[in-house]
């Protein structure tokens, strides 16, 4: 299994949100179900996007507690928008790799 880092984390977390608000443990559940992320490695990426003004975090009652939900702010838009772009150029040239295909140009991946 390869391993996710910092930026790939809050992507994919940027991701979840922009499908609409949820809890943090919804978000846990779907990253952990797809790649294995734990709790203690999530809620610092929630707090990092929220201070980063990527999310806002509102309560709400559910069965008597408050559940914390997030919710993907335009500037996280926009900033999920520039990961899906390099996560397209990215994946491209890796599976280029992974095919064979040999890019010559000095591009590359930065």
């Amino acid at each position: 299994m390869f391993s996710v880092n910092a930026v790939l984390l809050d992507a994919l977390v940027l991701a979840v949100t922009d499908k609409g608000d949820t809890y943090g443990y919804e978000i846990t559940r779907v990253l952990k179900n797809s790649l294995g992320i734990s709790e203690s490695t999530l809620y610092p990426v929630l707090r990092r996007l929220q201070k980063d003004g990527c999310l806002e975090i509102y309560d709400r009652e559910c069965s008597g507690r408050n559940r914390r939900y997030y919710k993907i702010t335009g500037a996280g838009r926009s900033q999920l928008l520039g990961y899906r772009e390099e996560w397209e150029r990215y994946s491209s040239i890796i599976s280029d790799l992974f095919k064979g295909v040999i890019n010559n140009d000095e591009k590359g991946v930065s």
